[in-house]
């Protein structure tokens, strides 16, 4: 076995957690998408926003079950393939954690059985207070597991002492530099996701036949919301960019493909970055463009690549990474809009859109899924080699673990994400198909 254990720790990780960063965006969205639901069919008395709701819960159970699965392997994998890690910053990651599991059983697990199953046996007052508090839940947790992968990336309100943090200021712990532009970036693309997983579905069943009251209803309620989230994820886009730029600026270069000090600053559209040559290869630039993506040094020289001596994130992906990002919300944005221009004097009704633009959507289905794992993607590699910015790389906390093992180990994760993920997919255009509630067919003539 050739292949290093650092890269493939860095690698079995990091496919554990796009995993959960996927289905803990999608029951973090849908859960408020559903007291949405909810709601309109409260204030309005209209029986489609029920049927919308009852369709998809039983997705959202789905992807809260695998969201809590994937957890517990991201959880094994800090306290073994990171043994060191911990010891670092136990003090710091211990009660996040901590506040984030409290999170999970005390407002969404409590009231989750009730949201699920309770529908019918208690009034529809109780029953959409147990959806807000799951939603409320859902974001609870969301925020204190986003507070420690913030707090990771610009650290603050904690110090080092023989080796370990010991923490001075709880507020500045959580309310790090980064944590405001980590949750935007994180439930705007969560809630961008779902839209476009509702609208892509719908779509799939229009093509297929006539869609009733609660599915129009959906796709109604997921156009505007997406619609909104690729606006609002413009401004969010750019506050991120300029938080990266000031306190994680090898990241920002290697997101810029900015190699040498004293180059202009291009923003490069695409290319390759070749890091053998340190080059860009084929690369569309705009000239000047990238200065204000990148970190300055006191001089307000810009920084790049070569002032970090081989300690920065592999430049490839974290470049491509984020060009992904890019292009997905472009023709997200593309999308929305262009579906909204075109239902604008049709109540907003699918059924009304063509065949061809009907297709498209459907086939974007997935594409706020790609829009997550990008993100998140770009999250964790480019803070690399770093498991704290700037203050503990991952070699130091890498656990002794052989390389066979960790190439068997990755294996085995990816087999087993690819199945669960087929899995949903293929539950997801069953339900779609044939619905929630199975209908038994007839089997013989009646007389």
């Amino acid at each position: 076995m050739n292949l290093p254990p650092l890269f493939l720790g860095r690698l079995q990780f990091t496919v554990c957690l796009t995993f959960l960063a996927l289905f803990m965006a999608l029951a973090l969205a849908l859960s408020w998408l559903l007291l949405y639901f909810k709601l309109r069919a409260r204030s309005s008395g209209d029986a489609g926003w029920t049927a919308a709701y009852r369709f998809w819960v039983r997705i959202f159970a789905l992807a809260f079950v695998l969201a809590l699965a994937a957890g517990v392997p991201v959880l094994l994998q800090i306290g073994t393939l990171w043994s060191g890690l911990m010891d670092r910053i136990g003090n710091v990651a211990g009660p996040l954690l901590g506040f984030a599991v409290l999170s999970v059983f005390a407002l969404k697990s409590c009231f989750l059985g009730v949201m699920l199953f309770g529908q019918r046996r208690v009034s529809e007052g109780v029953h959409t207070i147990a959806v807000f508090m799951v939603a409320l839940g859902h974001l609870a947790s969301a925020f204190w597991v986003l507070a420690l992968v913030s707090w990771m990336q610009t650290p603050d309100g904690a110090v080092m002492v023989d080796a370990r943090y010991q923490v001075y200021d709880w507020a500045r712990v959580v309310f790090n530099p980064s944590l405001g532009w980590t949750l935007a970036v994180s439930v705007l693309t969560a809630l961008l996701a779902t839209a476009f997983m509702v609208m892509g579905i719908t779509a799939w069943q229009a093509l297929r036949r006539p869609l009733n009251d609660g599915e129009r209803l959906g796709f109604r309620a997921a156009l505007g919301l997406a619609c909104v989230m690729v606006v609002a994820l413009a401004p969010v886009g750019a506050g991120a960019g300029k938080m990266i730029a000031h306190y994680q600026p090898a990241k920002a270069a290697a997101a810029a493909a900015y190699w040498h000090q004293g180059d202009p600053p291009d923003l490069v559209l695409v290319g390759w970055p070749d890091a053998a040559s340190a080059t860009n290869r084929a690369a569309w630039t705009v000239d000047g463009a990238a200065a204000r993506w990148l970190g300055r040094n006191v001089d307000g020289h810009f920084l790049a690549l070569e002032n970090y001596a081989n300690m920065h994130p592999p430049v490839a992906i974290t470049f491509w990474s984020l060009r992904i990002v890019i292009l997905l919300v472009g023709l997200m944005a593309i999308a929305a809009w262009a579906t909204l221009f075109k239902l604008r004097k049709r109540g907003f009704d699918p059924a009304f859109l063509p065949r061809r633009w009907l297709r498209i959507l459907a086939s974007m289905a997935c594409s706020g899924g790609v829009l997550v794992v990008a993100v998140c993607t770009f999250t964790v590699v480019g803070l690399q080699p770093y498991a704290v910015n700037a203050a503990i790389t991952q070699t130091e906390i890498l656990g002794p673990v052989s390389p066979r093992a960790l190439f068997y180990g990755t294996l085995g994760y990816a087999a087993l994400y690819a199945v669960l993920l087929t899995a949903f997919m293929r539950m997801l255009f069953h339900a779609a198909r044939y619905g929630v509630v199975p209908v038994r067919k007839m089997t013989g003539a009646v007389s």
